[in-house]
């Protein structure tokens, strides 16, 4: 029992995994211990790779380790506590813990999403503006921009766990989730949850509808400028360089948008459906971002190349 000061009432949580599906909880542990260590490995290459070549000195790879760095906070946050649940029957999690989490995890997807504004800014001033992109995009600029973009979403979500302290839990104490998701911890509370939900949808959509707005401008004007461009291999090669952006724009909001949806609105959803894009949410973007740009980024192709196959590197330069 906690004191009247807190006004909650249990210790901890059970956070049941998947719902309906805990007998294959042994298996779905798999994959999601293939992502986690895929995005560890990936997103520390990256960053290894940037911070080891000149050449990547530069905003737009800036903006990527930055990325890097995000999504490796992301996984680690989440992937472990899923596989204890997977594989350990590691249910319970205390209280403060989980508000902890919860803080942690939505404070990190809208740092995400800022720094995918961010690096949609640079396609713009390299596109649109090339002769004053490096005026612009100064190192100071690029380390001011991440710091907003971490300020904003540390102040955004700081309410949210005071404003589930001040509500009292009773007897529910059952999370059907993987992790400690906003509303799955607002719902299990034994009083009037209005103000916890108008401010946790209200967060959500001005982050993502701000941020996709500005996304859209960005590439509205690179397209403006892409197709006023005389040469067919000028514009194949303008739009080359916002091709990774573009994948991990998709690739980040797309399940985020489905799980967002589907939490408010879709009541006809199977909550395992939901459970598991909400998972896919958290784990696939940072598995995937670094093999984007290491696929799409040439200098960064050729760089852990040279870092991994010194020899070929030597062979294709020859």
């Amino acid at each position: 029992m906690a004191d009247n000061t807190t006004h909650h009432y249990i210790s901890s949580f059970f956070l049941v995994g998947i719902p309906g599906l805990e007998e294959y909880h042994f298996w779905i542990g798999i994959p999601v211990c293939l992502l986690f260590v895929l995005a560890l490995l990936g997103n520390t290459v990256i960053t290894v790779t940037i911070r080891l070549e000149p050449s990547l000195h530069q905003p737009m790879y800036f903006f990527l380790s930055m990325l890097a760095i995000n999504d490796m906070a992301l996984v680690s946050s989440t992937a472990p506590r899923m596989l204890g649940i997977f594989w350990c029957q590691a249910h319970r999690l205390d209280f403060d813990l989980c508000l902890a989490q919860m803080y942690f995890i939505h404070t990190v997807c809208i740092i995400e999403s800022a720094l995918l504004v961010a690096m949609a800014f640079d396609r713009y001033a390299a596109i649109c503006i090339p002769l004053r992109y490096a005026t612009i995009l100064t190192t100071p600029v690029v380390i001011k921009m991440g710091l907003v973009g971490v300020a904003r979403a540390v102040l955004m979500v700081l309410p949210c766990p005071f404003l589930i302290k001040r509500l009292p839990y009773y007897t529910k104490y059952i999370i059907n989730h993987t992790y400690c998701e906003h509303m799955a911890v607002v719902k299990l509370a034994s009083a009037n949850t209005f103000i916890n939900r108008v401010y946790g949808i209200s967060v959500a959509l001005s982050v993502m509808v701000l941020d996709l707005v500005l996304i859209a401008v960005s590439y509205i004007k690179i397209l403006q400028a892409v197709f006023r461009l005389s040469s067919q291999n000028a514009r194949s090669k303008a739009l080359g360089t916002c091709a990774a952006h573009v994948c991990t724009i998709l690739v980040s909001y797309t399940p985020a948008l489905f799980s967002f949806l589907t939490h408010r609105f879709g009541k006809k959803v199977p909550p395992s459906v939901h459970i598991i894009f909400a998972n896919l949410y958290l784990l696939v973007p940072p598995t995937v971002n670094p093999l984007v740009y290491g696929v799409k980024t040439k200098q960064i192709r050729d760089r852990v190349i040279g870092l991994f196959f010194p020899n070929k590197k030597k062979t294709s330069e020859n």
